[in-house]
């Protein structure tokens, strides 16, 4: 009864408005060494996001505020994934060498330089950001040492009508990963250890309100009793036996989850960063890459936005944010995987494959599918 306007309808209300905040980030690590990095991308109108494959030697350049052109480089390394917007620019994908960049949202927080005849050769639009890191580097060493060469400046995406407000997440193939996020019109890199992302506020507090939910657990804290004992013989998460004695009562948990207890449940930046934490750190490492990515699937179902649970409002209008597709990278495998609202089907980009039957130009292969139905009535084992 809730929904009163359908996702095509609101598209032209909300082209300007700040809609896409609650994109959710991980990384996974499996046995075989692989690592996996996967996120869930929401927003309230469609992004007109596609697959892009760059490859190597394409010749880019960044954009000023005034329509003019900012840093020029040609792409050392091949890359994949989604773009938005319609833009050849990637937002999240891998490069050949196994290197990972996302961008996600930062309202309220992002702020950049301001473009200068001086600084106008190494500008570039803050939604650009990813590709040239993707273009120019192998590993987050390599990032670490030069991914404030480059300025971000204000420029306004046109499906937006505004400047997208972003923060950056990298990872590589050997499992480091750091956040870069532009605040105080200059560009700032923290170390990220726990390979999560959300959004605002910045990423250094959101590592600090990990404090506040140390208790959390994946094991149950079992049964416990609580009375008139001896002082320090009530310890939470052990059973304890034997008869009931008089002023003493014991308490079995209802059932499995007591451990998580107090996990908060909510689409806010911080609520999603916490859950993220404890649902990538409590998972078992699975055996292979492959696993991996399908684990890491699993995972972000958890924060997986229907359509009507979060709205906006712009210009009047209530603004539904929805889940627009969720994407995880084998950066083991080279291999970008990704599904949408309109079709859960995982599909892949094998890069290698992609890069090789390219012909040396970018290639755009569509996101848009429908979910496909399969009948099984008559499949009798």
């Amino acid at each position: 009864m809730f929904r009163t306007l359908s996702v095509t309808a609101l598209a032209g209300v909300i082209a300007f408005a700040q809609v896409a905040q609650a994109c959710t980030g991980i990384q996974l690590v499996a046995k075989d060494g692989g690592v996996v990095a996967a996120r869930t991308l929401e927003f309230g109108t469609d992004l007109k996001s596609n697959v892009l494959v760059i490859p190597a030697g394409t010749a880019m350049t960044g954009s000023l505020p005034d329509g003019g052109a900012g840093v020029r480089y040609t792409t050392k390394y091949g890359m994949a994934g989604a773009n938005g917007a319609d833009m050849t620019v990637i937002i999240d994908g891998i490069n050949d060498q196994g290197l990972y960049v996302g961008l996600f949202y930062f309202p309220t927080s992002a702020s950049y330089a301001e473009a200068t005849p001086e600084n106008a050769s190494r500008a570039l639009a803050p939604h650009e950001y990813g590709t040239w890191l993707l273009g120019n580097f192998a590993t987050v060493e390599e990032v670490k040492a030069n991914f404030d060469k480059v300025v971000m400046v204000p420029v306004v995406v046109p499906l937006l009508k505004q400047v997208a407000p972003v923060h950056v997440v990298v990872h590589d193939r050997n499992g480091h990963a750091v956040v870069i996020e532009p605040t105080d019109h200059k560009l700032k890199l923290f170390d990220n250890p726990l390979g999560v992302m959300t959004n605002s506020p910045t990423f250094d507090w959101h590592m600090t309100n990990l404090r506040n939910y140390i208790n959390l657990t994946p094991n149950d804290v079992g049964q416990v009793e609580i009375g008139q004992v001896e002082l320090g013989q009530v310890e939470l998460g052990q059973v304890k036996l034997g008869e009931v004695k008089p002023g003493q009562v014991k308490l079995q948990q209802f059932g499995s989850g007591s451990g998580m207890h107090g996990l908060p449940g909510d689409f806010t930046p911080p609520s999603r960063f916490v859950r993220a934490v404890a649902f990538s750190q409590a998972a078992p490492a699975s055996d292979t890459a492959a696993q991996a990515i399908l684990q890491a699937f699993h995972i972000l179902n958890d924060f997986d936005i229907p359509l009507g649970a979060v709205r906006e409002t712009a210009e009047g209008v209530r603004i539904p944010e929805y889940t627009t597709w969720t994407a995880a990278s084998d950066l083991k495998n080279l291999r970008w995987y990704f599904r949408t609202y309109d079709d859960q089907s995982i599909r892949s980009v094998d890069l290698k494959a992609a890069l090789a039957a390219s012909g040396g130009k970018i290639r755009v292969i569509p996101m848009a599918s429908e979910q496909p139905v399969t009948n099984v009535s008559t499949n009798f084992k």
